[in-house]
C-alpha cells in the first residue's frame, strides 16, 4: 500500500508510541525516581521507558531504554499489553507495558534519575508514577505465554485520571 493510501493525513487522531519496563529480581521490581530537575515526574518512581524512536520497533525501543536508564541489557522482555491514552482531543500515547527478570539487581544513576529495587510489597510506601499502583499488580506473574492485556487511560474534566481494562477474550468460547 502506497504511503498517501495509510490514513496517516494531519485530520487523523495522532499517537505518539512510548514503552514502559518492568524487571523483577526475585519480590522486588526496578523502578527508576525521577530527577528533581526532569519536567515529568520529578521525585516520582516510575518504570523504565521513554518514546519510541524512528526506525525502531517497540521491542528494541524497549532494549534501548533499559540500557539507556539502566544499564542492563536484559534479552527475554515480553509484552504484557497495550494502554491507549487520552491526552489531547487529537492526539495521544500508545504505551507498550514489558516485563522482564533480572538475573542479579543492578542499580545506577542517569540524567534520568536514580534507579532502585522496590520490594513489590512496599509499593504503598513510595511515591509511585499514579498509573503503577494499578499496572505492577497486574503484571507482576505474567508470563510470555499470557495474553497482553488491552487498556485506555483518559482523563476527567478534574484531571482525575481513568483506567479501564478491555474485558478478556475468550478464544475458546469464540471458536465454539
Amino acid at each position: 500500500m502506497p504511503v498517501e493510501e495509510q490514513g496517516a493525513g494531519l485530520n487523523r487522531y495522532r499517537v505518539i508510541p512510548r514503552v514502559l519496563i518492568f524487571i523483577f529480581h526475585q519480590d522486588a521490581v526496578l523502578l527508576i525516581k525521577g530527577a528533581p530537575t526532569k519536567r515529568l515526574w520529578a521525585n516520582y518512581y516510575n518504570g523504565i521507558g521513554g518514546h519510541v524512536e524512528r526506525g525502531e520497533d517497540i521491542l528494541s525501543a524497549a532494549r534501548r531504554e533499559l540500557l539507556e536508564e539502566a544499564s542492563l541489557a536484559i534479552p527475554q522482555i515480553h509484552l504484557c499489553g497495550t494502554v491507549m491514552v487520552d491526552a489531547e482531543p487529537d492526539s495521544g500515547i500508545g504505551l507498550f507495558v514489558f516485563r522482564g527478570d533480572a538475573p542479579a539487581p543492578a542499580k545506577v544513576h542517569s540524567d534520568e534519575g536514580e534507579t532502585e529495587w522496590v520490594p513489590v510489597v512496599d509499593l504503598e510506601k513510595y511515591p509511585l508514577v499514579e498509573d503503577l499502583r494499578v499496572l505492577i499488580p497486574k503484571i507482576t506473574h505474567m508470563q510470555p505465554e499470557d495474553a497482553p492485556f488491552a487498556a485506555r487511560y483518559y482523563y476527567d474534566e478534574g484531571q482525575k485520571l481513568h483506567i479501564v481494562f478491555a474485558p478478556e477474550f475468550d478464544y475458546g468460547a469464540a471458536s465454539s
